[in-house]
């Protein structure tokens, strides 16, 4: 039955026109023009979003007034470097990726922005730095599947990022481990699922610190990479989920213990139809008003002709 699936999908791909790469969605703005912030007063956050109704459209949701579809985040990974806390996340709603989410802390997880813009049906999975300055983020287009895997890229510490395509020509596939050794050399497999033409895994090295890839080996075994994108639990912090406050919780390792630094709330809203308001109709005319004053004729005679 798998494999008849997979042959379908596989079929179903090669007749569909190649989407467009993700494209960022412009991040919410405060007055002054800058990301908001926001202030971890030792409750759990919520990270502002806002469901339109393209957003409903989009996703296929079928959302109304007195049945709204809730919308959660999703908390995938974490890096951090002194006192940044760099955090990959997801909203999602019950069936449906929806944006990909970057969070950054510099002190330590106080306050919180979004250094990236979002982006539409994409989803980010794993994130390093080899130092201070040179970080990648891994991820890919999921909806309707996953396909055209990237890495955003950051050489100054995390305050912007570009995106770069892994597969010049798109395709399907998703990056299963990626690791970098310098700031210039990288590593990464990618897992091509359903869409394999032939091998289903690929190993890809870099030589400028991500800006491209060049394909190394192919297997139709899972191939490991000689390291792994390193396990922030081992560097001492971790991402737990906690029921009872329904929230994700950061936590750092302080000797045997583990002390929250930073949570946020799952739920985050709720897509819903917008109200529909009704125009008012025009005032009536008033029929009383008396009429507009006849035009007098002008008692200016013609000028003659010479």
């Amino acid at each position: 039955m798998r494999i008849l699936a997979a042959l379908l999908l596989a079929c179903w791909l090669q007749g569909q026109e190649r989407p467009a790469p993700p494209v960022p969605i412009e991040p919410r703005r405060d007055e002054s023009g800058k990301p908001p912030t926001l202030e971890n007063n030792g409750k759990p956050m919520t990270v502002p979003f806002q469901c339109t109704d393209d957003d409903m459209q989009w996703a296929g949701m079928s959302c109304t007034e007195d049945q709204p579809c809730p919308v959660y985040i999703e908390l995938a990974s974490l890096e951090t470097v002194g006192n940044r806390i760099i955090v990959v996340a997801n909203i999602h709603s019950e069936s449906t990726t929806l944006y990909s989410v970057l969070l950054k802390s510099e002190d330590a997880g106080a306050t919180w922005q979004e250094p990236y813009e979002r982006i539409r049906g994409a989803g980010l999975d794993h994130v390093q730095f080899i130092d201070f300055q040179n970080g990648w983020i891994s991820g890919e287009t999921l909806v309707p599947i996953s396909r055209d895997p990237f890495l955003l890229i950051t050489s100054d510490g995390g305050k912007s990022w570009r995106l770069r395509p892994v597969l010049g020509e798109g395709g399907g596939g998703a990056i299963r481990q990626f690791h970098f050794e310098s700031a210039t050399s990288g590593e990464l497999v990618i897992d091509r699922m359903a869409s394999a033409d032939s091998s289903r895994y690929e190993l890809y090295e870099t030589p400028n610190g991500g800006e491209t890839w060049m394909i190394r080996h192919t297997s139709d075994k899972p191939i490991s990479i000689r390291r792994a994108t390193p396990d922030a639990e081992a560097a001492g912090w971790r991402i737990r989920a906690d029921a009872r406050s329904k929230a994700y919780v950061i936590e750092k390792r302080r000797g045997e213990r583990w002390s929250p630094a930073a949570s946020f709330l799952v739920e985050i809203g709720s897509c819903k139809p917008v109200p529909h308001v009704a125009t008012p109709p025009p005032p009536p005319e008033d029929e009383t008003a008396p009429p507009a004053p006849a035009k007098t004729p002008s008692l200016k005679r013609p000028a003659r002709k010479p």
